[in-house]
């Protein structure tokens, strides 16, 4: 009897139909989350599944604990009166705290929904609301602040719910707030059989996510995702590196300091886990900030994950310390890093394979030590996504037998939709769609469609944006233009709404052209490409400047970028000075000229640049939580100086 359940819905709790396929992975039994974690409970139990840094110490939670606790917070939800597909919101750094609100939420039978740390009050309010929230669970009393000034306007939440903090003595909030801990004791009278039928209605086409997108426009959109599209994509996943060797399972670990809000980092450090009994220690909150190489060391993870501003950081910091290298040492490094580089050229899709001649000396003088120095000598994984990575910051790390490999998705197809990995590998290409699922570009508008059981359900609340995104043939409608190679390798070349479009008609991606000039001037950090019903090209400019320990961008530029700019005989130090500096200006232009000669037409050309006075940033606004370019923002924030381009 054909399933005559839907494709896609805008509703919580309208279950979906499975996109399974007749062979192949798709063909995989499902299974729901709550289902994956008893059986990694039942095989893994004793075994480690949390570290957990405090107060300078590490400690180890095992996988009975978890699923006690995991359980003792969906009873007491249940206990409060959570109902079936209602929402339970978290906002805070990573923490075990986090993932067990998370799959408690979803073992009550409702939905987790995770909220950006960055988020201001106003941002907060919208996803609570737009959910209905029933319980907000928060780090620390500066994210319960947040919440107890608008609880008077949820007009749906029960209680708040505090970690990593104790209740605030004086605190007046319209609903009850309650300690983590203490909140874990509420459901001790709620019979195990209740919990137990909430978790046997589950249906792994029940929706069990939100995924709150950091639209680059407006207020962002609540991907809905099902049981299915989780335990499956990371089916997927596993079987995928399975093939080139590569296995997961307890006595393999991961570092979480990824916003857990973002899909990439849950898959990897809570559902990943859940199915295959992986470790996760959790970093500490200031680890981008620099902490994270000393739990790198002390985790010595065996795959390592990470957005591109983290690889280009290692990179920078690497460049810092070798600048003061000289003489044979200098040599010797140097020739190392060409062995490396030749060594992963051989290794792409379609080369030869094999080792250069020295690799084996190369690899005992730089390549361990370097993996020793950064605590990734166990690593059997490099990978770097949610947002393109530069061939210069890819190039650098081949040079240290580190090859970087680029997966590429987004939300509605539950992470990945492409990747790279040992084997199936080009730089410059996300790889090959992730098996089990059907990629395709439209030849009208090289838009890159695809589908599979990582397709999402829809959004939340919106039945005309999921009827565009997702079409009557079941298409994910992605928004990104590519193009695919002979070989099924996938190239991004820019976002459909993000194409220029010149007063002569004609249609450019601009992150092309960003990418190649950021290539020839590492010194910048963010290059934004203007000309939209222009007659030529201009460009936004910032340079890689000290970050202070908010997160603002300071007007102190980087050791590295100051060495750059020494060696071609300036003295700048801060970005007004290297604005105001000849040298630097000349160079800029010698490198912009570089660019522009790789340019497919000269349209394509960028014809003037303006150095701004801050990098981009979250909390200027420019760039979302996840580190993308808001070009509206931009454009509105630096209207006058754009329009002083074209004068």
């Amino acid at each position: 009897m054909a399933d005559t359940k839907p494709l896609r819905t805008w509703e919580a709790n309208v279950e979906v139909a499975l996109r399974m396929t007749e062979t192949g992975l798709g063909a995989a039994a499902p299974i729901t989350i709550c289902d994956a974690l008893a059986n990694t409970v039942k095989r893994d139990g004793d075994k480690p599944s949390h570290h957990i840094k405090k107060d300078g110490v590490w400690t180890i939670k095992t996988w009975n604990e978890l699923n006690a606790e995991v359980e003792a917070f969906a009873k007491a939800l249940i206990h409060l009166g959570l109902a079936p597909f209602e929402c339970v919101s978290i906002i805070g750094f990573n923490a075990s705290e986090w993932v067990v609100a998370n799959l408690g939420a979803i073992m009550a039978g409702g939905l987790s929904a995770g909220v950006y740390t960055t988020s201001n009050p106003e941002a907060c309010h919208y996803i609570a609301e737009h959910s209905e929230s029933r319980f907000v669970v928060c780090d620390g009393a500066t994210q319960l602040q947040k919440f107890v000034s608008i609880a008077d306007k949820l007009p749906h939440l029960k209680a708040l719910i505090i970690y990593n903090d104790v209740v605030p003595a004086d605190l007046k909030c319209p609903v009850p707030v309650y300690a983590f801990d203490d909140f874990l004791k509420l459901g001790v009278d709620v019979a195990a059989s209740t919990l137990q039928e909430r978790i046997a209605n589950q249906r792994p086409g029940h929706c069990s996510t939100l995924i709150y997108t950091s639209g680059t426009t407006g207020h962002p959109k609540a991907v809905m995702l099902s049981h299915d599209n989780i335990t499956w994509t990371v089916f997927s996943t596993e079987a995928t590196y399975k093939r080139v060797g590569v296995t997961f399972s307890n006595s393999e670990s991961l570092v979480s300091f990824l916003p857990l809000s973002h899909i990439a980092a849950q898959l990897f450090d809570i559902y990943l886990p859940i199915m295959s009994g992986v470790q996760i220690w959790f970093a500490q909150p200031d680890a981008l900030k620099g902490s994270l190489g000393t739990t790198l060391k002390e985790a010595r993870p065996s795959f390592f994950f990470a957005v591109p501003r983290v690889w280009e950081k290692m990179m920078e910091k690497m460049i810092s310390v070798g600048a003061s290298t000289t003489g044979i040492k200098k040599s010797l490094v140097t020739w190392c890093k060409d062995v490396g580089f030749r060594k992963n050229q051989l290794a792409q899709y379609g080369q030869s394979g094999g080792l250069p001649c020295g690799y084996t000396v190369a690899q005992k003088l730089v390549f361990n030590k370097v993996r020793d120095a950064l605590g990734l000598d166990r690593c059997n994984v490099f990978a770097s996504g949610a947002a393109p990575i530069s061939n210069e910051t890819i190039n650098f790390f081949m040079g240290l037998d580190m090859p970087i490999y680029e997966f590429f998705g987004q939300s509605e197809s539950t992470g990945p939709t492409a990747l790279c990995l040992k084997e199936q590998w080009k730089v410059g290409t996300v790889g090959r769609e992730l098996e089990g699922t059907t990629m395709k570009v439209l030849e009208d508008t090289q838009e890159l469609v695809y589908q599979g059981r990582n397709t999402m359900m829809g959004y939340l609340k919106q039945e005309d944006v999921t009827k565009e995104t997702i079409d009557a043939d079941g298409w994910l409608h992605s928004g990104d233009c590519g193009k695919l190679d002979d070989d099924l390798f996938c190239t991004i070349t820019g976002r459909i709404k993000e194409l220029i479009i010149t007063a002569g008609g004609e249609n450019i991606p601009p992150v092309l052209l960003e990418d190649a000039v950021k290539e020839e001037l590492p010194v910048l950090s963010n290059v934004m490409a203007i000309g939209d019903r222009r007659k030529f090209l201009t460009a936004l400019f910032t340079l890689k400047v000290v970050v202070d320990a908010e997160g603002n961008p300071t007007d102190k530029l980087e050791d590295s970028t100051a060495a750059t700019l020494q060696a071609i005989g300036s003295s700048a130090t801060t970005v007004a000075e290297a604005r105001a500096c000849d040298k630097v200006n000349a160079y800029l232009m010698a490198g912009l000229k570089k660019a522009n000669a790789r340019a497919a037409s000269r349209a394509q050309h960028i014809q003037k640049y303006h150095i701004l006075d801050h990098d981009f940033s979250v909390n200027g606004n420019e760039l979302t939580a996840t580190l993308k370019l808001k070009r509206r923002v931009v454009v509105d924030k630096y209207a006058d100086i754009i329009e002083s381009l074209y004068e």
